[in-house]
């Protein structure tokens, strides 16, 4: 790697537990380090029996359980969320489960100031970051603000255990995507380079052992540790022409938010090729690979992934609409985009050509 002698790195304050059976142990602990006396726990309806047994752990420093977290957290799902932390006089909020419980804690905590604490369950790196997101009519804005990060994240590897393998998969590419967009942001620097290639490298070689054997503790560990190296550069980076493609994919036209992520990664790695060598270079030593586009599409592949977005639910007709809402909105990549480049990308995507 060629030394970057001209950057600037910001670390971000957040205090991190990692440990098997963390969920229930160390929550409570962490509540009370933070001084909180009532707090709303949050998650969605497929993760509702884990947050109960957070909630239960807490006892009266919980002031209600809240299981309606949903998918690129529509606004009105926010205002909600919002209004029963207001009537619970929560002083505080844990988010259990994946990126969506995630999100909609962090919107609570964008609109109301209240401390995050989060407890995640998959691999989406949302709990490292201090990024928001909300979906109002048919689009999704994004957003940075401290509010949003979490004070503290408590990684439990046996939270993941009872991911199905497809969307251990899809969570884990997921992970990946935050990292290769970190290697070429104009924002990168050495110690995101470092975490970026560590967090991917964990992730890939984690990924096949669970599909082999979803209950192997070390191989969850391993990936939760990816996942949070790669959820940290997320955090500290500007994201580019791959996380706008897949908000845009999202939030209008409705696609799953880890399988979206699945099959756009090696297509806009592909199309960001040839402007990014060194982010090549460090993705090629992680995956053990000549040609990382390919060896993720492999990869997804090999472990029963969707590879296109015909099979999430695309229309072909869809493809030049959101090629245009793509490149009509201004944001840093390495390569330039232009809505005849989109396109390109999006119909080798739909088609789940290989790159």
């Amino acid at each position: 790697m060629t030394f970057m002698g001209d950057f600037t790195y910001e670390s971000r304050p957040v205090r991190v537990v990692f440990r098997p059976g963390a969920a229930v142990t160390a929550t409570p602990a962490e509540v009370e380090h933070l001084g909180l006396r009532r707090v709303l726990v949050v998650c969605g309806s497929r993760g509702e029996a884990v947050a109960r047994a957070v909630a239960d752990a807490l006892g009266d420093s919980c002031a209600g359980l809240h299981a309606e977290a949903r998918m690129h957290v529509p606004v009105e799902d926010a205002d909600r969320a919002v209004t029963v932390a207001q009537e619970a006089g929560a002083d505080g909020v844990v988010a259990v489960g994946g990126g969506s419980s995630i999100g909609l804690g962090k919107a609570i905590a964008l609109r109301t100031g209240l401390p995050l604490i989060a407890v995640p369950s998959t691999y989406s790196g949302s709990e490292m970051t201090p990024v928001w997101g909300l979906t109002e009519g048919g689009a999704k804005r994004t957003g940075r603000d401290p509010r949003v990060q979490p004070r503290s994240v408590v990684y439990d590897p046996e939270l993941t255990l009872s991911l199905p393998v497809p969307l251990t998969v899809t969570s884990g590419v997921n992970a990946l995507a935050h990292a290769v967009e970190a290697l070429y942001a104009p924002d990168t620097s050495p110690l995101i380079a470092l975490m970026a290639e560590d967090g991917v490298r964990a992730t890939a070689e984690a990924l096949p052992l669970l599909a082999v054997d979803p209950e192997d503790l070390e191989a969850r560990s391993r990936a939760l540790y990816g996942a949070w190296l790669c959820g940290t550069c997320l955090g500290a980076t500007t994201m580019g022409l791959h996380h706008k493609l897949c908000h845009v994919l999202g939030g209008t036209f409705g696609l799953p938010h880890a399988e979206t992520h699945t099959v756009v990664l090696p297509h806009v790695l592909a199309y960001n090729a040839s402007a990014a060598p060194e982010a090549l270079t460090a993705l090629g030593r992680a995956l053990g690979a000549d040609d990382p586009p390919s060896a993720l599409w492999d990869l997804a592949g090999r472990l029963g992934a969707p590879r296109s977005l015909a099979e999430l639910g695309l229309r072909e007709t869809d493809v030049a609409e959101a090629a245009v809402q793509v490149a009509g909105q201004p944001y840093a990549n390495p390569r330039p985009v232009t809505a005849e480049g989109v396109r390109e990308v999006l119909q080798a995507a739909y088609e789940g050509r290989r790159p």
